[in-house]
């Protein structure tokens, strides 16, 4: 197995704990993040997300497959389920992850997902009805990054 997919093993492995320290291990100090709901995130903001996620996450299961990587480039396919915190409803998350690497590490990882489906699920007939809207989308971005600035500021 080529090292850079035992590192992505290693993260999703440590994700499946809720090790977020094992979590932020594989990344590299400046590692770019992004995903439909937490865009453009750097260095310790991304390893903070992961924080909060896996502390919020009392009853997260995870798991994950069909990882694939070279000396550049990686790929993986996760399934997250869990409460979404905000409305108690269940969300089952499939995700394709993209990552890049450098000096050993993960310096770029992009999860992609469809946000109509997830807000379907987090938010009941709300997101079914109106998670599809652009507007509706930038409120649960903005909703998350005032979440992650909350939680970053309670935190040490």
């Amino acid at each position: 197995m080529h090292q850079n997919q035992q590192l992505i093993e290693k993260f999703y492995r440590s994700f499946q704990k809720r090790d977020y320290k094992g979590m932020a291990e594989c990344y590299h100090p400046e590692v770019e993040f992004s995903d439909p709901i937490f865009q453009n995130l750097k260095g310790v903001r991304a390893t903070a997300m992961w924080q909060m996620l896996c502390e919020r996450g009392k009853d997260l299961t995870l798991t994950f497959a069909n990882i694939q990587a070279d000396d550049q480039r990686g790929s993986a396919d996760w399934v997250a389920n869990y409460s979404f915190s905000a409305t108690g409803r269940h969300v089952e998350n499939k995700v394709k992850a993209a990552f890049r690497f450098k000096d050993g590490k993960i310096i770029e990882h992009h999860d992609s997902f469809d946000l109509w489906k997830w807000a379907t699920m987090a938010l009941g007939l709300k997101g079914r009805l109106l998670g599809w809207l652009p507007l509706v989308q930038r409120s649960i971005q903005k909703q998350g990054v005032q979440g992650l600035d909350q939680f970053m500021q309670k935190t040490p």
